[in-house]
C-alpha cells in the first residue's frame, strides 16, 4: 500500500500484439518477431521471442541420498559444467515421461518414486517455454547411457553437503539446476546461516 505522499502505482498493462513474423528455425527452437504496442507510449516496437519446446530437469537421489549429476560441455559459456539430468520434452510426450526418459538416457538411472516439483519460466523476457522440475527418489543405475549424437556426458554422484559447497563456490550455478535443487534441498546461502 502506498503512503499518502507517494503516488499510487497501477499494474503494468499487457502490450497489444499488432502482428508477428516468423523467423529462422534454429536447433533449439524458432525465432518469432512480435510487433507490440507499448501501452504507456503508444509506440510499436519489434520484440524477439524464441518459441521453444518445454524442458525437464531431474533431481535424482540415490537410496544413499546422493545426488546424480552430469558433466557436459555447454556452448554458451564455452566450458564443461556440472548439472542435473534434463532435456527437451518430445512432441506429444508428457513431462513426467520426458523426465524418466532423460534420466535413463543421460545417466542409465531409473526410479519408481517420482514427485513433480512444479515448473519455472526459464527466461520469460524472450522465451515462451517452461522447465518442469521432478524429484526421482531411490534412483539406481540399471543400464548404460543412451546418448544422442549431440551429447558427451559424464555421470557422477555427489554427497549433498558437497552440492551445497559447489553452489557456494560458484562451480554449480546453472539457474535452472539451482531452482530445481532449491525445491528439494535446504540451500541457504552462507549469509543466511
Amino acid at each position: 500500500m502506498s503512503s499518502p505522499t507517494e503516488p499510487a502505482h497501477e499494474l503494468p498493462r499487457p502490450w497489444r500484439l499488432e502482428r508477428s513474423e516468423r523467423g529462422e528455425h534454429l536447433t533449439v527452437g524458432r525465432v518469432r518477431f512480435d510487433h507490440v504496442e507499448n501501452p504507456r507510449t503508444g509506440e510499436v516496437l519489434r520484440r524477439t521471442v524464441l518459441e521453444m519446446r518445454d524442458w525437464v530437469n531431474v533431481v535424482a537421489l540415490t537410496p544413499e541420498n546422493r545426488l546424480v549429476v552430469v558433466r557436459q560441455f555447454r556452448f554458451g559459456v564455452g566450458r564443461v559444467i556440472v548439472e542435473i539430468p534434463g532435456g527437451v520434452i518430445d512432441v506429444g510426450e508428457a513431462p513426467i515421461d520426458a523426465a524418466r526418459r532423460e534420466l535413463r538416457e543421460e545417466c542409465g538411472y531409473t526410479s519408481d518414486a517420482w514427485v513433480s516439483l512444479g515448473a519455472v519460466e526459464p527466461n520469460p523476457a524472450f522465451q515462451d517455454n517452461l522447465c518442469h522440475h521432478f524429484l526421482a527418489r531411490d534412483a539406481t543405475r540399471t543400464h548404460g547411457q543412451e546418448l544422442d549424437e549431440g551429447e558427451d556426458i559424464v555421470v557422477e554422484e555427489l554427497e549433498l553437503a558437497d552440492v551445497r559447497d559447489r553452489i557456494r563456490s560458484g562451480e554449480l550455478r546453472h539457474a535452472l539446476v539451482l531452482t530445481a535443487l532449491q525445491r528439494v534441498l535446504d540451500l541457504r546461502t552462507p549469509q543466511q546461516e
